[in-house]
């Protein structure tokens, strides 16, 4: 009886599951899934994560003219974006930093960055919150040594570092 119970008790758990699956409009198979459309090529991919005692996980890092950049920038931190939010900010080798920064401190609401300045920079992501990340491309400028930098405030003392660019 127990037998006849257990094996009625699992054609129905089956079932059921398969029904749910094959019949639910939300679910995407695999070969339905789309693929990221616009992802453009990269030659390489730089990781950067900021951390809640305002440091960078690399405070340098090296490509070569030309090459297409994928950096992607995560918060590891936990303490809350309006008191510890992070970004990184890619300077021309023209641009003072030290003057960058003062400047982006009176556009709280912007994410700390003066949108008049977009032309001084190579790239930037988005402040951001703990737990969050943001990928940015950009094509390597001529050779050089380019700064980086975060610029909520305060942070620029010690969030910052150089991009060499052979």
């Amino acid at each position: 009886m127990i037998t006849i119970t257990t094996k009625l008790l699992s054609t129905v758990i089956i079932t059921t599951v398969l029904f749910g699956v094959l019949y639910n409009p939300k679910i995407s198979y695999s070969e339905e899934t789309p693929k990221k459309k616009n992802t453009p090529k990269v030659d390489v991919h730089v990781d950067i994560n900021g951390t809640d005692t305002m440091m960078y996980s690399k405070t340098s890092f090296e490509v070569k003219s030309g090459q297409k950049v994928k950096l992607t920038f995560n918060n590891t931190g936990k303490l809350p974006k309006a008191a510890m939010g992070h970004n990184v900010v890619i300077l021309k080798k023209s641009v003072n930093l030290i003057e960058f920064c003062t400047e982006a401190v009176k556009f709280p609401t912007e994410g700390y960055f003066p949108k008049s300045r977009e032309k001084d920079v190579i790239g930037r992501t988005k402040l951001l919150g703990p737990g969050e990340k943001d990928e940015i491309y950009f094509t390597a400028p001529a050779p050089g040594t380019y700064e980086y930098v975060c610029t909520f405030p305060g942070h620029f003392a010690l969030m910052k570092g150089k991009m060499i660019v052979k």
